[in-house]
């Protein structure tokens, strides 16, 4: 009896001896170092001097390192700030809105009606071609078809579709929305391509037998388990489209504005902390949105 008492109020301790398998503790800081070390210089410290930079002072000539609010007042009190920062969440919306269903519908084609892994291959592969050369080239080449005398205008005429050429094609928000969507595309494909390998086939086959209609199927059963596969291409188009400005300038013609295509302006004329303080704005939009995105979706389940 006082045997099981002693065993009750002393308890064995357990033996702190590492197991021989299980590498040291040290050697997990170590795998992370390098990475940590690259964040550190090429990410968190230049973050620091953007914010530091955006509370300086400056003229025509020279920036004044001393602490002021002048460029937060001026740009939470800006009617033209604002409306640039609408126009790229207006872009962004839009872009995210397309993207989505197109991704969607390529996503499941491939993932549900495409069988050989072999196919699937060759179609990301022909999706990726495009990839291998840049980003200006493959907008400029959107120049001749939509021009006013360009491939699509003509075709138009030709056929009878229309009395004139269209002059909404090019240098408007329209072609802006177009490259973007042709661009990033692919970028919300992937994603809910990798959610939707994830599902169980099993549970499509059981919604089916139980007299659920496809749409049911789509609405309840596909939908809800891609939800992490939209919130990563999310992320990519959000990041993507609000950090862009050459496709603004380029296939805007200068009739629309952008957050990131203002800052280059103000670069160019030596407005740096004025630059520096709407990269602060348009970062907390930036991060405020993808924190909402996120913090209702658990993205960790398609990583």
């Amino acid at each position: 009896m006082s045997t099981i008492s002693d065993a009750v109020t002393n308890p064995p301790r357990r033996s702190r001896r590492r197991h021989p398998n299980k590498p040291p503790a040290w050697l997990a800081y170590v795998q992370i170092a390098p990475l940590t070390l690259v964040l550190t210089l090429f990410l968190v410290l230049p973050l620091i001097m953007v914010l530091i930079v955006s509370f300086f002072d400056y003229d025509s000539f020279r920036v004044i390192p001393d602490f002021v609010l002048t460029n937060y007042k001026e740009m939470l009190f800006s009617a033209t700030i604002w409306r640039t920062l609408w126009s790229t969440i207006r872009f962004t919306l839009y872009v995210l809105a397309i993207t989505a269903v197109l991704g969607f519908l390529v996503a499941y084609y491939v993932a549900f009606y495409v069988r050989r892994p072999g196919v699937k291959t060759l179609f990301f592969l022909a999706c990726a071609v495009p990839f291998l050369t840049s980003n200006i080239i493959r907008m400029i080449s959107w120049v001749p078809y939509l021009g006013r005398n360009g491939l699509l205008n003509d075709a138009l005429v030709s056929t009878g579709v229309i009395d004139k050429p269209l002059d909404m094609l090019l240098y408007s928000p329209f072609a802006v929305i177009l490259v973007y969507v042709y661009l990033y595309t692919l970028f919300m494909v992937t994603p809910l391509f990798n959610s939707m390998m994830r599902i169980d086939k099993s549970l499509v086959e059981a919604a089916t037998d139980a007299g659920a209609k496809p749409w049911q199927i789509m609405m309840f059963v596909i939908l809800p388990l891609c939800r992490s596969g939209f919130a990563i291409g999310a992320v990519f188009i959000i990041t993507l489209v609000m950090s862009d400005y050459v496709t603004v300038r380029l296939m805007s013609g200068g009739q629309s504005a952008s957050t990131v295509l203002l800052i280059s302006n103000q670069i160019s004329l030596l407005q740096y902390p004025a630059a520096c303080a709407n990269a602060i704005l348009l970062l907390v939009v930036v991060m405020s949105a993808i924190g909402a995105m996120l913090r209702n979706v658990d993205i960790r389940r398609s990583l």
